[in-house]
């Protein structure tokens, strides 16, 4: 049986914490930034949770788990 392969772009994107959590970045901190407030950049910089939902679908991505 062959190896399961971590989705790359997966890996770039998430991080595992010593919880088991997986953490994120969010959205909307790219590019036409001139008509956000600086308090909305300055929390967009903050890392994030996974949605309980979204979690079987990283994990399974990172390879983690059964």
């Amino acid at each position: 049986m062959p190896k399961m392969k971590t989705n790359s772009s997966a890996k770039k994107r998430f991080k595992l914490t010593g919880t088991g959590k997986i953490t994120r970045k969010n959205a909307f901190k790219s590019h036409i930034l001139t008509k956000m407030s600086t308090k909305r950049k300055r929390n967009l910089g903050h890392t994030s949770l996974v949605s309980k939902a979204d979690c079987g679908n990283v994990k399974r991505m990172l390879c983690i788990g059964k």
